[in-house]
């Protein structure tokens, strides 16, 4: 539970602490932006399975903290998943557009 609860979404004060001290915001790649929250839903699909596998081999009895990451990854990744969709929608009308 303490992992979930440490395990922050990834916003813009996230981004802004990763960036180097004197770079400004609007430096800020859209590429760098969707890499940084697709390692971070891998990370917590990774986190889930590790969990998943500790309950499943005896190892840990936390089957609600288990049941928790898992949803958490698996709710972020449809996150994730629908702002791709909405962005190859956002290409596919910029691309229709006539000029």
């Amino acid at each position: 539970m303490t992992r979930l609860a440490a395990a922050s979404p990834l916003s813009a004060q996230t981004i802004a602490r990763n960036m180097p001290e004197n770079a400004p915001l609007s430096g800020v790649s859209f590429h760098q932006v969707m890499r940084d929250a697709l390692e971070h839903v891998d990370s917590l699909q990774h986190a889930a399975s590790a969990q998943q596998s500790a309950v499943s081999s005896g190892q840990s009895d936390d089957l609600v903290g288990a049941m928790l990451a898992s949803q958490q990854a698996s709710l972020s990744f449809s996150a994730l998943v629908q702002v791709r969709n909405k962005v190859a929608s956002g290409v596919n009308d910029l691309m229709n557009m006539s000029i």
